[in-house]
């Protein structure tokens, strides 16, 4: 079992920039594969970035690809979200998750075993 934790959401203006932390405890962080995935009211929880365990391999999601930067320090036993050229329909609340073994499609939320409770991001115009 591994618990998250998110943090560094807030509000942004448009074309600014914001650094969101996942804090991983209870497990091996090094032994997971990462994501990260956004949801606004109304919406499907959709797909942002996901890492994997030795940082080598890095995906994204098509609206986010040359704006966001999802990395990892496993020394630190947490993830980050690196968000720039934000914009407002980057608004949404963001969860980090875990999963302990391969997965067959990443962009799915139903193939992540652990999640954080989320972070809000609210970016004006």
């Amino acid at each position: 079992q591994v618990q998250l934790v998110e943090s560094g959401g807030g509000l942004a203006q448009a074309g600014g920039s914001l650094r969101l932390s996942c804090v991983a405890s209870g497990g091996t962080f090094r032994s997971y594969r990462m994501g990260w995935f956004r949801q606004a009211p109304g919406k499907e929880r959709e797909f942002v970035a996901n890492i994997g365990r030795f940082r080598d391999t890095e995906y994204y999601g098509d609206s986010v690809k040359g704006r966001f930067t999802i990395s990892r320090d496993n020394a630190k036993n947490t993830l980050y979200l690196q968000m720039n050229s934000l914009r407002p329909e980057d608004t949404a609340k963001y969860f980090c998750a875990a999963r302990s073994s391969l997965m067959n499609d990443y962009r799915r939320a139903d193939e992540y075993d652990y999640w954080g409770q989320g972070t809000q991001v609210t970016v004006s115009s």
